[in-house]
């Protein structure tokens, strides 16, 4: 994004399930966190593991691919809701009124689309790796140290699925906005000018130095 984006609360319905399911992806966001620290533990271990006693952290690459569906994708849903994937707000900040509106429903619909199909095929492949009858409840593992693959598959369908919430809820938002002709609709990102921007910063970093002074 060329610079940042709000999103409006207020006491009504699609406004309280916004705050519900943000609750949700900051939960998957923190966990998609902690799995980046874990990986530099990781790495801290193996490699001083392999200096020090000639010993790196066994399956190492296994863990990695373990780890690297919680980095990828469990943070989507909740960057959506903040406006931070990759956006054109050259063209976007053009728009206003119902124009802009239009142009976001019909951009979240198609993107909705492209979800819809990521999760019916990422859940068809994590069936593929899931038996209950198998060894660890999988059909297949790492190479080194045999970990099941099937956790991992089924993280991409759960985020995808939990984004595809956020993208109906946005949908309405929109579509709400685009009927009643709303200037600043509640529960979808809003993006803010450079100024504005600036502004909300140091609104935060004043409130952070009287916070501080307090204590």
């Amino acid at each position: 994004m060329a610079g940042g984006a709000a999103v409006l609360e207020d006491g009504s319905l699609i406004s309280r399930l916004d705050r519900g399911l943000l609750k949700l992806e900051q939960i998957l966001a923190l966990l998609s966190g902690i799995a980046v620290f874990s990986l530099m533990i990781l790495a801290v271990v193996s490699v001083g593991g392999r200096n020090a006693m000639n010993a790196p952290l066994p399956g190492y690459v296994d863990w990695i691919e373990q780890i690297m569906p919680l980095i990828a994708f469990l943070g989507i849903a909740y960057v959506q809701r903040n406006g931070g994937h990759i956006r054109m707000d050259i063209f976007i900040g053009a728009l206003r009124g119902r124009a802009l509106w239009l142009f976001e429903l019909i951009s979240v619909l198609l993107i909705l689309l492209l979800i819809a199909a990521l999760v019916w095929g990422s859940w068809a492949h994590f069936l593929r790796s899931f038996d209950f009858a198998a060894p660890m409840w999988s059909r297949d593992s790492s190479i080194d140290i045999g970990l099941p693959i099937w956790p991992a598959k089924l993280l991409a369908p759960v985020a995808f699925a939990v984004l595809g919430l956020r993208l109906l809820l946005q949908i309405w938002a929109y579509g709400r906005a685009l009927v009643l002709g709303l200037q600043t609709p509640v529960a979808v990102p809003l993006v803010q000018s450079a100024a504005e921007l600036a502004a909300a910063e140091a609104g935060q970093l004043a409130g952070h130095d009287s916070g501080s002074r307090q204590e």
